[in-house]
C-alpha cells in the first residue's frame, strides 16, 4: 500500500516540484500551503510522514511541528524539517521541537528520498 505524505510548504514551486518527486516514486501526496490548512487535512487523512517547510506565514514550521510533536493524536507522524533554513542552529532547533530529520532547500532528491525511505 502507497505511503501518504503531507507536504507544508507556502512556496506553490516547492509544492510542485515536491508533489512531482514523490508521485513519481509511488507516494500518495497531499498538500497544503500553511498551518492551518494542514491541520485540516490531518484531522480527515492522517498521513504516514510530513515534509515541513519552517518559514510560512502563520504559524511557522517550528511552531507548528512542536504542537505536533507534543500531541497524542499526531506525535507518532513522523516530520522532516524541509526548509531554506540552513544553519546548524536552525537544524538543531527544528529536531528539538520533534522533528525526526532536517533537509535543505534546495533539496536533493535522493538525499530526501533516502530520509523518507527511513522513516515510514
Amino acid at each position: 500500500m502507497a505511503k501518504k505524505i503531507l507536504v507544508v510548504d507556502d512556496s506553490p514551486t516547492e509544492r510542485f516540484f515536491l508533489n512531482e518527486l514523490l508521485v513519481r516514486h509511488g507516494y500518495l501526496v497531499t498538500l497544503a500551503e500553511d498551518a492551518e490548512e494542514a491541520l485540516a487535512k490531518l484531522r480527515t487523512q492522517p498521513p504516514d510522514l510530513i515534509l515541513m517547510d519552517v518559514v510560512m506565514p502563520g504559524q511557522n514550521g517550528f511552531q507548528f511541528t512542536r504542537s505536533l510533536s507534543r500531541d497524542p493524536a499526531t506525535q507518532r507522524i513522523p516530520i522532516i524539517m524541509c526548509t531554506s533554513k540552513g544553519q546548524q542552529t536552525d537544524r538543531i532547533w527544528g529536531l528539538r521541537q520533534g522533528a525526526r530529520d532536517y533537509v535543505t532547500k534546495p533539496v536533493k532528491a535522493d538525499e530526501l528520498l533516502e530520509k523518507i525511505a527511513a522513516l515510514v
